[in-house]
């Protein structure tokens, strides 16, 4: 079979390429075998593609590093201005917790400090309270209840402790108000430290203003009614027609009261009672030294003062006393303090006593059985003085007596009536 034949039967043959190098008289070549050729081809598009990105990434890299540097310095920026609004809100609440602290401090301050008015107060209220409570009778004024005023104050101080704790900064590590990773704060209580310390001052406030109001209530109360007592017993002296040195001139208790300043305002009533009290205590030591008490108590007058018909001669007569009825060795009383001017026999008044009282005032107990003072003897109001009897000008036995004004005999009934009236106030 020939070669024309070979190849209609199989196909026409494929001959590798074959690349002959002619130099002079040198001949070379080379046959290209087809896995060769592609490998070949395939480096070479590869080195083609490589230099092409190469190429390209220098021309697009300065347009790639200005996005990235802006994309970086646009992240950069909305993160400082995160960390700013936290800090913006960091320093609002530590403002606004430092103006709280501020303010609670400043109403603990003035809770405390009004709290040393009051017991000030108290120390100086103390004797004169005690004074006018012994001196003048005064109705039951309405007090605080115990769980109201008085707890009020006997916590102010730890009140203020726990208050002072509320408006303290918070801890280093609490981060509960702001979130590191949010400027949105987390939702505030319906009701803050700050809001229930108002509440607590207001309340304790109201209470020290109740007991400032009760003081001044009750130092006026008891100044009206040494007023009171002061005119009742000045009226009635002066109604018995008995002289009173009377130096205090009453002044102008009512009115509403406007409390401009609580310090001015409490020294004001305090001095206000006080004058009150003075004249009180001086009338009541004006009183006390007229004879106004009674020297035979419980027993009746069977004599009294004026015009009557003498018990011996029988004719008419000037009875210059009052005779109590009194039998035998009864205690007789002297009705004022004084000093013992006579004590012994006096005539008609058989054993008879005679004290002076002051300012001209002198009384007599005549018909005495016993004698148990001596003149010059200082006496006080009630202290006895001898024992009844019927000695001297007597037609039995009984208490004979004198009230006498600068030597002139004055109706003994006159001090007596005035003496109940007045018994109340001294």
């Amino acid at each position: 079979m020939n070669v024309a034949s070979q190849s209609a039967v199989f196909g026409r043959r494929k001959e590798p390429h074959t690349v002959i190098i002619a130099r002079g008289d040198q001949i070379r070549h080379f046959t290209i075998r087809p896995w060769l050729a592609a490998f070949c081809g395939s480096a070479l598009a590869a080195v083609v593609i490589g230099y092409l990105l190469a190429t390209s990434y220098l021309v697009l890299r300065d347009d790639l590093i200005g996005a990235t540097t802006a994309r970086q310095a646009r992240m950069q920026q909305a993160y400082e201005d995160r960390i700013s609004a936290l800090r913006s809100q960091v320093d609002r609440i530590t403002s606004r917790q430092l103006l709280d602290q501020q303010l609670m401090e400043t109403k603990v301050s003035e809770l405390l400090e009004r709290q040393s008015q009051l017991s000030l107060r108290h120390g100086r209220l103390g004797p004169i309270l005690e004074r006018a409570e012994n001196e003048v009778a005064t109705p039951p004024v309405p007090t605080a209840k115990p769980d109201e005023h008085a707890d009020a104050i006997g916590s102010i101080q730890p009140m203020a402790y726990s208050v002072a704790s509320l408006a303290a900064p918070p801890a280093s590590n609490d981060t509960r108000p702001f979130s590191l990773w949010s400027t949105r704060a987390d939702p505030l209580p319906t009701e803050s430290a700050a809001d229930r310390a108002d509440k607590l001052f207001v309340s304790i406030n109201n209470s020290l203003k109740a007991i400032e109001s009760q003081q001044l209530t009750r130092i006026a109360t008891l100044a009206d009614n040494a007023y009171k007592s002061a005119d009742a017993i000045s009226q009635a002296l002066e109604a018995a027609g008995l002289p009173v040195d009377s130096e205090f001139e009453k002044s102008d208790v009512g009115g509403p009261l406007i409390p401009l300043d609580s310090s001015l305002v409490f020294d004001s009533k305090v001095k206000e009672l006080d004058e009150a009290l003075d004249a009180l205590d001086h009338l009541k030591k004006e009183a006390r030294r007229l004879p106004l008490a009674n020297p035979a108590p419980g027993h009746s007058v069977t004599s009294p003062f004026g015009v009557r018909t003498d018990p011996i001669l029988g004719t008419a007569a000037l009875h210059s006393g009052m005779d109590f009825r009194a039998p035998v060795g009864m205690p007789a009383k002297v009705t004022a303090a004084g000093v013992v001017v006579k004590a012994g026999w006096n005539g008609g008044y058989g054993r008879m006593i005679e004290v002076d009282h002051g300012n001209g005032f002198v009384t007599r107990y005549g018909h005495l059985s016993e004698i148990d003072v001596a003149a010059g003897q200082k006496l006080d109001a009630g202290d006895i003085i001898g024992k009844t009897g019927n000695s001297g000008r007597s037609t039995g036995p009984h208490l004979h007596y004198e009230v006498r004004h600068n030597g002139e005999a004055i109706d003994p009934l006159r001090f007596l009536t005035v003496g109940k009236k007045v018994a109340q106030y001294l």
